[in-house]
């Protein structure tokens, strides 16, 4: 019998852990592999939780998250920790997901040592090094020295290829958060029926600081005022930058709720119960329309233009009236709501994980 092939996993924020839960699970279901997960910590509590309710045991937990931690300190820790898990472990292949700190450190310690890398989720691209910072460049670094690009999309290939990516190495998988948010629905069942309407917001992305999220947090105010029979759900992110931000904007209104992080499990519940979710989040912008819920992105650019391009999401940007205008529109006509929610996901099957593993084996 041949050895075992170590292929290293490495995660280090809550979407992180979501979109490779199913990547690890389809390794250890092969016989070829033995997948070690390694957790750099980089969101701490969100991220120990998200493990656990996705059954993801870790084999080696860097603990690396410090308050106020800079980038650049995050990634001066990782490096050499990593450096030695690869070495410990043998690693044969290393595979991390997205575009923080924790996926160019691991792409950057895999490169060192000469492991091959695979990127999940590559190729998404605003070609604005600002929209999103510091994640598009990221992204774009990672690409330079990824052996295997696992593409969600036809769109994220395309990208790769324009960069002079060879075809070789680019395979379009669709998109592991897919799989997880499929799974996740089957093991809830059926939806809870909510009385009234309800509005779902998540904000928190870095760019967004400041007068940009206060522009956001004023529009959900003012729709709040404009209908009686809507209640706005906010998760809070725990940044000082949105707390604050979220105390002062939308405190003590009787129709907005505050609310902290959410499980991955109760935030799939609450999407689920939602008439219209407004985001800056990019796995929201791909769970939502699999879910059937229409999706205003509160960003002035977004890497994943297909929801766009579907008619399932639209891009609003974070100016006050932009926003109000375009919930407006959809709570008050029907129709136009229906069509949106009726477009249907471009991210997936839910095989995407499957898809990977056999470009690997």
């Amino acid at each position: 019998m041949s050895q075992l092939r170590s292929v290293v996993c490495v995660i280090g924020t809550r979407p992180e852990a979501i979109k490779m839960a199913p990547v690890v699970a389809a390794l250890r279901a092969t016989d070829w592999a033995r997948c070690v997960v390694v957790a750099t910590a980089q969101h701490r509590n969100l991220l120990d939780q998200m493990l656990r309710r996705l059954e993801v045991p870790v084999d080696h937990d860097l603990d690396l998250m410090t308050a106020g931690q800079a980038p650049t300190d995050l990634i001066a820790r990782m490096l050499p920790a990593l450096d030695r898990v690869l070495v410990k472990e043998h690693a044969s292949i290393v595979l991390a997901q997205g575009d923080t700190s924790t996926v160019l450190a691991a792409a950057l310690a895999a490169f060192h040592r000469q492991v091959p890398f695979g990127h999940v989720e590559a190729g998404l691209r605003t070609q604005d090094l600002d929209q999103p910072f510091p994640e598009e460049g990221y992204r774009q670094m990672v690409a330079r020295i990824a052996r295997w690009h696992f593409a969600p999309t036809s769109g994220a290939a395309e990208h790769l290829r324009a960069e002079g990516i060879s075809a070789a190495g680019i395979h379009v998988t669709g998109n592991t958060g897919i799989d997880t948010l499929m799974h996740t629905v089957h093991k809830l069942g059926p939806a809870p029926i909510r009385q009234g309407r309800t509005i779902l917001l998540t904000a928190h992305r870095r760019e967004n600081f400041g007068l940009p999220l206060r522009n956001i947090l004023s529009a959900v105010r003012e729709l709040a005022d404009r209908y009686t029979d809507i209640e706005v759900l906010y998760p809070v992110h725990p940044n000082p930058n949105v707390q604050e931000s979220a105390r002062s904007v939308l405190a003590n209104h009787p129709r907005i709720k505050l609310l902290p992080p959410q499980d991955y499990f109760d935030f799939v519940d609450l999407m689920r119960q939602s008439t219209l979710i407004l985001t800056d989040s990019g796995g929201v912008q791909e769970e939502a329309p699999a879910l059937a819920k229409p999706v205003l992105v509160l960003r002035e650019q977004t890497e994943r233009p297909e929801a766009v391009q579907a008619g399932v999401a639209k891009l609003v940007g974070t100016d006050t009236k932009r926003i109000v205008m375009a919930a407006v529109h959809l709570l008050d006509d029907a129709s136009a709501h229906a069509r949106m929610a009726k477009g249907g996901s471009p991210y997936g099957d839910g095989r995407a994980a499957a898809r990977i593993i056999s470009e690997l084996a």
